[in-house]
């Protein structure tokens, strides 16, 4: 396959399709099914909280060290193909779970997989794409993530058994690792790291850049999964009718969920491409401003205007801004890092703030719960106030990048 084309971004990125359907329909969708059906009512949010809070070592530890390991050895593929497999084993382990204790520790699992695929997967784009297409490139790994996202709403609306749901996950994740594998292979001239685990990992923090990019990925992603992780509470607590425009949408709370997602999904397929290219002509912060600003104003909206006629509007224009941010974030990125033997380790570290912000999310439930004790409500107030603070600040550091315009 020929590198540059259009076929061959669509390929490189492939992975990332099976890891936003992945990370789409679990958090979203199946985990808090899940829970509510195997924890009691007044202990669900926290029992969610916990799943995401316990894996806080391996989002810290496992995509850093998988990419150190990447970057050691010289190889990208075995590890994206072991990655792919236990990411199977994780999720039929989901599926037939028979208690809350089985759930947690196949989450685990699927946490310790997906750390090991993408980790040094996530060093791709910058090992092969020239920085002046580095905004393509991110594109199309922005229009298959949203994609994915897409799919992943018509499976969650349409398709009612769960463990169907879990089933193509798995098929999804090891057809794509294999595409990858077949078609783009291990890097041309990849030079093994020579340098030792601490100062491979304590080196990119010696970069301004990064740190400010670090933190801003941070901060959106901590913002997107804060309500993504409650949004089903948030609709059968608040919302609960899903009536709009003259129709029943959704007879259950998680399908209401799923329709949402999907019409962000497809706000986000309109806008990934143009804004990634756009990036590349125009700049990668002028795109990130925008996208930033309007999530932040989405939320308040959402806030304010609790009927679910009103959320399918929303659910649209925030997929515009989200499809948008993460079109340009993976080249932003890309564009900072310094050592080409240590891109793995430097993506890895990166990994960590897309990933901890989900296990930084769950820790919100308790909180949740005992501010809707207090009053009703006022925890889902406090949680998308908490959403918009986060896309503004984090919108704000991308000023302080001083490697990219």
């Amino acid at each position: 396959m020929t590198p540059n084309t259009t076929p061959w971004f669509a390929t490189l990125s492939s992975y990332w399709f099976a890891a936003s359907f992945k990370w789409f329909l679990i958090p979203l969708v199946l985990l808090p099914a899940l829970v509510d059906r195997l924890v009691p009512e007044g202990e669900r949010a926290a029992r969610l909280g916990l799943i995401y809070g316990i894996t806080v070592v391996l989002a810290l530890v496992g995509p850093p060290l998988f990419g150190y390991l990447s970057d050691r050895v010289g190889r990208r593929m075995p590890f994206l193909g072991i990655g792919a497999v236990l990411t199977a084993v994780a999720l039929v382990w989901m599926a037939y779970a028979p208690n809350y204790t089985h759930l947690l520790l196949a989450y685990v699992l699927l946490q310790l997989s997906d750390d090991l695929s993408t980790g040094p997967y996530s060093a791709l784009i910058p090992d092969l794409v020239a920085r002046s297409r580095r905004g393509v490139a991110s594109g199309w790994m922005g229009a298959l993530q949203v994609s994915a996202q897409l799919v992943a709403g018509v499976v969650g609306f349409l398709v009612f058994n769960l463990q169907w749901q879990l089933f193509a996950i798995a098929l999804v994740s090891l057809a794509a690792a294999a595409l990858v594998i077949r078609n783009v292979g291990e890097v041309p001239g990849l030079k093994p790291n020579p340098h030792g685990l601490a100062s491979s990992l304590l080196s990119p923090w010696g970069n301004p850049d990064f740190r400010w990019v670090w933190g801003t990925r941070f901060l959106v992603m901590l913002a997107v999964f804060a309500v993504q992780s409650y949004l089903q509470f948030y609709l059968e607590d608040v919302v609960r009718s899903f009536e709009a425009f003259g129709r029943v949408f959704a007879s259950e709370p998680f399908q209401a969920v799923a329709f949402l997602g999907l019409l962000i999904a497809l706000g986000a397929a309109a806008s990934a491409i143009p804004a990634g290219r756009a990036s590349d002509r125009q700049g990668r912060k002028r795109v990130i401003y925008l996208a930033g600003a309007g999530m932040a104003a989405v939320m308040l909206l959402i806030l304010l205007l609790p009927r679910y006629d009103l959320l399918l509007v929303l659910s649209v224009a925030f997929g515009v801004f989200y499809g948008a941010y993460v079109a340009v974030d993976w080249a932003l990125v890309s564009d900072v890092l310094r050592d080409p033997r240590s891109h793995a380790t430097d993506m890895g570290l990166w990994q960590i703030s897309i990933v901890l912000p989900q296990v930084a999310a769950g820790a919100l439930g308790g909180a949740l719960e005992r501010l809707n004790a207090q009053a009703p409500n006022s925890g889902y107030t406090f949680l998308f106030l908490l959403a918009a603070l986060c896309f503004v600040l984090g919108t704000w550091l991308v000023s302080r990048v001083r490697a990219a315009r």
